[in-house]
């Protein structure tokens, strides 16, 4: 069977969140605020996530950590490491900026790029996206054909560089370097906002053109 992915649209942000899923295993990828739909469709199939997955260390990307780890207790959080002190501290996860002002524990697992992962037959590879945070990463898995890029890159944009912590130069050549080199059939499944294609932002994407 295939790898299913789900995907829920999450809080006043809009996050997208997804449910990625291989035979018997599951994840969660960035769940935002009021994840509740994310955690009744889970228990409604009967499965619980092992890893939330996380692409960044912004609060409308991890809102809803404490939602799942209080639903499914053996969940391990997995975030990048140059993010991981963002999950602690409401200034650098931008939610106070927000008005909400939350974190929501340490992560379990800290993820590095390059690294693999596996859930059950497929292999979720770890890339570095970083530019829009210090250590924003992507997950890449080839069996899918698709891409999970959080808040790099959009269908028709690329995550904003005018915040703390953020580098533009360094988010466009990660783009360039490890999205845009992937198959262009490749699924992009962004943070926020529709999917795309790689050979779509490749032809279309305003920001990309001369990179």
């Amino acid at each position: 069977m295939p790898v299913r992915i789900h995907t829920f649209v999450l809080g006043p942000l809009e996050t997208n969140a997804y449910a990625l899923r291989d035979g018997g295993e599951c994840w969660a990828v960035d769940p935002g605020m009021g994840s509740a739909d994310l955690v009744r469709f889970l228990r409604r199939e009967g499965t619980a996530p092992s890893r939330i997955l996380l692409t960044h260390g912004h609060g409308d990307h991890i809102a809803g950590v404490p939602e799942l780890r209080k639903a499914f207790p053996n969940v391990r959080v997995c975030c990048p490491a140059a993010d991981a002190h963002m999950l602690a501290d409401a200034e650098a996860n931008l939610s106070g900026a927000f008005g909400f002002s939350f974190t929501v524990g340490r992560p379990d697992e800290l993820i590095s790029p390059g690294a693999a992962m596996a859930l059950g037959e497929s292999s979720w590879q770890v890339l570095d996206t970083s530019g829009h945070t210090p250590g924003g990463v992507s997950y890449y898995c080839a069996q899918a054909g698709a891409v999970l890029t959080g808040d790099s890159l959009f269908a028709g944009g690329i995550g904003r560089f005018d915040i703390p912590g953020a580098d533009g130069q360094a988010l466009l050549r990660n783009i360039r370097d490890k999205l845009l080199t992937l198959p262009p059939t490749t699924r992009v499944l962004p943070g926020h906002g529709p999917e795309t294609t790689i050979g779509e932002e490749l032809r279309n994407n305003p920001f990309l053109s001369g990179v």
